[in-house]
């Protein structure tokens, strides 16, 4: 081997290997099963070439929970029909320890058929994702189950895959099960904790705002008992129920502030701002827009205080700024809510009540800072600059 070979092939290794850790890197970011999902199927028919690559988590029920597909246009998945079942060469997949290489899979005894707008396809790799999940009635888990099949193929006429290829995939597929195993836990753990927030909400509803308004109810009575006979007594009893409204509905306010969004615990913050802003656009004539620069990843508290922070600026630039665009921009460090309406005076607006102590009190919390830049007729920048510290070690590389 030459020189220029070996030089050449220690390239085309460590690009290999950059792949790799890309892709590796790619699926770790992911907490959501879905997003892992869509991350590996792309991933692996990047890394080896494929014309069509897909992924397959079974179910209990012979068909499949999820089966996403990359190289396939959205048209003619539709076309294709509903998910496949487990049957023919994906049936042979679930069923094996071992990868299945094939040149042409239409020659094998255990290929079926496939729908009329199913893409013809000859070679084919398969490999199943082996992963760990707690054994029934025991302590230790069992990591024997076949959780999930990765297939790559090619189109008729295309070459096979090779062991190179076999080897690639089976490290992707040794990743894709920490990783689906890690957002399935994730996802449960959040599906606990709103469980955890409606029973928080249950007792404090219980123990402040019923336990008030029953007395509220209490005073009223007594008030409409009193006033035929003694009026001075009855106005008393009303200024009870007066004082009693105020503080269940500041007791109410307490409990609706501190409640966590439903969103953030389905959707993670990054996709609640994307929903809000565009729920946002298309209710103004305004043009509101949302750019996701670099991954956020802050903790679960640090996630709510920023989510009100964005909707606080929002709201105050349709209430104040009359602009004609509003951009949202998120980036791993930073926050910014920019408009390009009237402005203002930053220094005369502080002492009127537009919102901007409630949002420096708001990045305050966060262990950020806020940085506003407006003048009247220059549009509005309000900048939230993020502290490391805010952000969660345990959700790290969070999209």
């Amino acid at each position: 081997m030459t020189a220029s070979e070996t030089t050449g092939s220690a390239s085309e290794a460590t690009s290999l290997l950059h792949e790799v850790s890309a892709a590796v890197g790619a699926i770790t970011r992911h907490l959501s099963v879905h997003q892992v999902l869509e991350v590996i199927v792309s991933s692996a028919r990047r890394l080896v070439g494929a014309d069509y690559a897909a992924i397959g988590i079974p179910d209990d029920e012979g068909g499949f929970a999820e089966f996403i597909t990359d190289g396939i246009g959205e048209e003619q998945r539709l076309e294709i029909g509903p998910l496949p079942r487990q049957h023919g060469m994906l049936a042979a997949i679930l069923a094996e320890s071992e990868p299945i290489r094939l040149d042409d899979l239409r020659r094998d005894p255990r290929f079926q058929w496939w729908p009329k707008a199913h893409p013809t396809m000859a070679a084919l790799l398969g490999v199943p994702i082996r992963g760990c999940e707690p054994a029934v009635g025991s302590a230790e888990a069992d990591c024997s189950r076949t959780i999930g099949i990765v297939v790559l193929t090619n189109d008729l006429g295309k070459p096979g895959f090779n062991e190179a290829d076999t080897e690639l995939i089976e490290l992707l597929a040794s990743h894709a099960a920490i990783a689906i195993t890690n957002a399935r836990l994730y996802e449960r753990s959040r599906e606990l904790t709103v469980v955890e927030e409606r029973n928080r909400l249950a007792r404090e509803l219980h123990d402040a705002v019923m336990q008030r308004l029953f007395s509220l109810r209490l005073s009223a009575r007594a008030a409409r008992k009193l006033a035929p006979t003694d009026p001075e007594a009855a106005a008393h009893r009303l200024g009870e129920v007066e004082t009693l409204a105020a503080e269940a509905i500041a007791e109410l306010r307490a409990v609706i502030v501190e409640l966590r969004p439903a969103d953030l615990d389905a959707h993670g913050l990054v996709e609640t701002l994307r929903r809000h802003v565009t729920l946002l656009d298309r209710l103004h004539d305004t043009e509101v827009t949302f750019e996701l620069r670099s991954p956020v990843d802050l903790s679960r508290d640090g996630e709510v205080e920023v989510l009100r922070l964005v909707q606080e600026a929002l709201s105050n630039a349709f209430r104040h700024a009359r602009a004609r665009h509003v951009s949202v921009t998120v980036e791993t460090e930073r926050i910014t809510i920019a408009d390009d309406g009237d402005g203002f005076d930053a220094t005369e607006a502080a002492t009127r009540g537009l919102g901007l102590l409630s949002l420096r009190e708001r990045a305050k919390a966060l262990g950020g800072e806020l940085d506003l830049k407006t003048a009247p007729g220059e549009g509005t920048v309000v900048t939230l600059e993020l502290d490391s510290s805010a952000t969660d070690p345990e959700e790290a590389d969070r999209a």
